[in-house]
């Protein structure tokens, strides 16, 4: 039986009960991801969310009413994570040249996508989520300050619209390598960064 503690060295340290509650629902959030990349969003039922995650269906509505508010602690988790992948990204920006940069952003979004399989289904299920304009927006300027880096003469209107074509680009990867085989995955990332390199190289050409 649970009793709250936690054994750690000699003595049990009592976890607080904000703790687990926040553990019980990240055991829930994966699970939903879980069934969701397996099932589909439409076909995972909140009894199949409830049994994958080891709850019991109360415990499952006292922390999400319904199945769309838990795809959409998903969607938000998610787009916090890609954040800071891009955050931690354009911190070492600055010491790749253009073909590496470009290379690694192909892996930054391929790398998140074998280990959100959810994301797929997410990014198709009829959710009243929609990243904001001024996260967008955040992004696009920050990746345009990295452009003006490898290229300081260019003005910050050309280098917004660079970044925002690039993004483009690397968005335009997520449904082409969700229907894809496994070896036509390989194929795709080839091909998504030599156009994205070969770009970002034409245009930041001195």
């Amino acid at each position: 039986m649970n009793s709250g503690f936690e054994k750690t060295g000699k003595l049990p340290r009592r976890i607080p009960q904000q703790e687990r509650g926040e553990q019980r629902k990240a055991t829930m959030l994966e699970a939903a991801a879980q069934l969701f990349a397996r099932l589909g969003y439409e076909v995972t039922t909140m009894t199949a969310i409830a049994e994958k995650s080891a709850s019991s269906i109360g415990a499952l509505y006292q922390y999400f009413p319904d199945k769309e508010t838990i795809a959409l602690a998903l969607r938000k988790q998610y787009s916090d994570e890609m954040d800071n992948r891009w955050t931690a990204l354009i911190e070492i920006a600055a010491g790749l040249n253009i073909a590496e940069l470009g290379e690694r952003i192909i892996d930054l979004m391929v790398a998140f996508l074998h280990e959100h399989p959810a994301y797929f289904c997410l990014l198709n299920a009829s959710l009243k989520y929609k990243r904001s304009d001024q996260d967008r927006l955040r992004l696009r300027k920050r990746f345009a300050a990295v452009i003006r880096e490898k290229q300081p003469a260019m003005n910050s209107t050309d280098s917004l619209r660079l970044a925002i074509v690039a993004l483009e680009i690397v968005k335009s990867l997520n449904p082409l390598y969700a229907a894809a085989t496994k070896a036509e995955r390989v194929q795709l990332v080839r091909e998504y960064k030599l156009a994205l390199v070969s770009y970002l190289q034409l245009k930041l050409a001195v």
